[in-house]
């Protein structure tokens, strides 16, 4: 499912009605009440108060929920296929279910992101995060019915957008649909980068080239062949990627609190399941033990490594990127790629490899969120883990810089990327390791000593072997013809 299908549906508010606006002490407000007291809230804020209380208590990395908007957009469609479910059970009156619909729908939109401003490092397992969205949907809901925001007795938060659940079923469930959108559109990156090295591949697969083990010469090859390497890796990926559809859509949706169901009609987990498979066209399935589900976090992990995979396969291509284009003179410079920009500020005209660069931190990165996740994981304690909000937060984050290394990549490097045909074929004649054909004539030992004499000598291997008088010179011509060994 992509971010397209979890932001549907139209809204008719004005987006600059749904910004957020810093509280200012001349700012009008309106006072709400939970179990710890009172508290004043901006009077135009969709949030209420456990919102506002949550701003003050998580002020730590200064990124907010709103930075991971298909989040935001999975779990008013959560909340949408609750409310319907509801309705059906007769939880919620049809006015309700109606109003909350059209509120989810707006969230939906993207128009209300700007309302979800709690950092996303926040204790309570996104306990906040819920709270933000049942008082955003509340509100909203308030609003389209004509009613005032904060007038709960209409329209409560808790009682009614969050009836029948828990931030421990719907939580998990909404990051699940979040990833499955983040996962398309990173498949769809990976998809494109391989097809633009498949692109390369084509053009020069007849190109001799070298290959290498362990950074030393080995056996000819074609670029074709190099690159097209790349290219099922990285294709390899982006079926991986999609592959986490299913098991992600497996969801704790109707465990409450602790996955026994408290609170919630024996008939809910069904029916909201059943509702969201229809609002998200996803093969929705319920876990089939719910107390496990809610505590466990192993299809993240398992997602996890999935995004680390796909960027230790970007790292090692961009590694290669920058091997094969170094130089110009001194280097290997088997390839050629775009220059981007000016690369030193003392030696006039020296051009570096920038993009791969940046593709290689961005690795790192992925790498260290990866282990985030997996710390993350393995902390839970019981019958939760308290821990989901930085998972969430950690594979959101790397699958989106990983999709935007992948667009660079290939934009600014690959689709202009040529070969040294002319360097890669002089380099594969030279090669010591030629002697390695010989082995089916003469045998290991001789092949091993015609290659000593090759480097030696600094002669080729076709002379090393002439000299040697072990092999004719026609048969050597065809034996160590490398176009022909690329292609064995």
């Amino acid at each position: 499912m992509s971010q397209t299908a979890l932001r549907q549906g139209k809204s008719t508010i004005d987006e600059a009605t749904a910004s957020h606006e810093q509280h200012s002490p001349t700012e009008s407000t309106r006072l709400e009440h939970d179990c710890i007291g009172s508290l004043d809230v901006p009077a135009n804020a969709y949030w209420g108060i456990h919102t506002q209380r949550a701003l003050s208590n998580f002020p730590v990395s200064g990124v907010a929920v709103s930075s991971h908007p298909e989040l935001i957009g999975a779990y008013a469609v959560v909340k949408q296929a609750c409310a319907m479910a509801n309705r059906d059970l007769g939880g919620i009156s049809h006015e309700q279910c109606t109003l909350i619909t059209q509120a989810c729908i707006d969230v939906r939109g993207g128009h209300f992101d700007a309302q979800f401003p709690i950092d996303v490092l926040q204790g309570g397992a996104g306990t906040s995060t819920n709270m933000n969205m049942n008082e955003v949907i509340a509100n909203r809901a308030l609003e389209v019915g004509g009613y005032a925001r904060g007038d709960y007795d209409v329209i409560h938060p808790n009682d009614d957008v969050n009836k029948s659940q828990s931030t421990n079923d719907t939580y998990p469930c909404a990051i699940r649909l979040a990833l499955i959108s983040a996962f398309a559109d990173a498949a769809h990156s990976a998809q494109l980068l391989s097809a633009s090295f498949a692109s390369l591949a084509k053009r020069t697969m007849t190109k001799v080239t070298l290959g290498r083990t362990q950074l030393q010469d080995a056996v000819p090859m074609t670029f074709g062949q190099e690159f097209t390497a790349f290219a099922s890796l990285l294709d390899d990926d982006a079926t991986t990627m999609r592959n986490q559809r299913a098991p992600l859509s497996t969801v704790n949706l109707g465990g409450t609190a602790i996955g026994t169901g408290i609170c919630a009609d024996v008939r809910f987990r069904q029916a909201a399941a059943d509702y969201l498979a229809q609002l998200t066209n996803l093969p929705i399935a319920l876990a089939p033990d719910p107390i496990a589900a809610t505590s466990d976090t192993a299809d993240f992990v398992t997602a996890s490594g999935v995004i680390r995979n796909c960027a230790i396969h970007l790292g090692k291509i961009a590694n290669d990127i920058r091997l094969l284009s170094s130089g110009p003179r001194a280097g290997l410079a088997e390839i050629s790629i775009p220059a981007q920009q000016a690369g030193s500020s003392i030696m006039p005209g020296k051009i570096n490899p920038v993009i791969a660069e940046c593709v290689n931190q961005s690795v790192f990165t992925v790498i260290g969120l990866d282990a985030t996740v997996c710390s993350a994981a393995q902390a839970g304690q019981l019958q939760l883990n308290a821990f989901e909000p930085v998972i969430a937060h950690s594979l959101l984050t790397g699958m989106h810089l990983l999709a935007r290394a992948m667009d660079t990549l290939r934009t600014n490097c690959v689709e202009g990327m040529a070969v040294n045909a002319q360097r890669g074929l002089d380099e594969a004649r030279r090669c010591a390791s030629l002697a390695t054909s010989l082995i089916g004539h003469v045998g290991y030992e001789k092949a091993a000593e015609i290659a000593k004499t090759a480097l030696d000598c600094d002669i080729s291997v076709h002379e090393a072997a002439l000299r040697s008088g072990s092999i004719r010179a026609e048969v050597l011509d065809d034996i160590l013809d490398p176009v022909k060994l690329a292609r064995a």
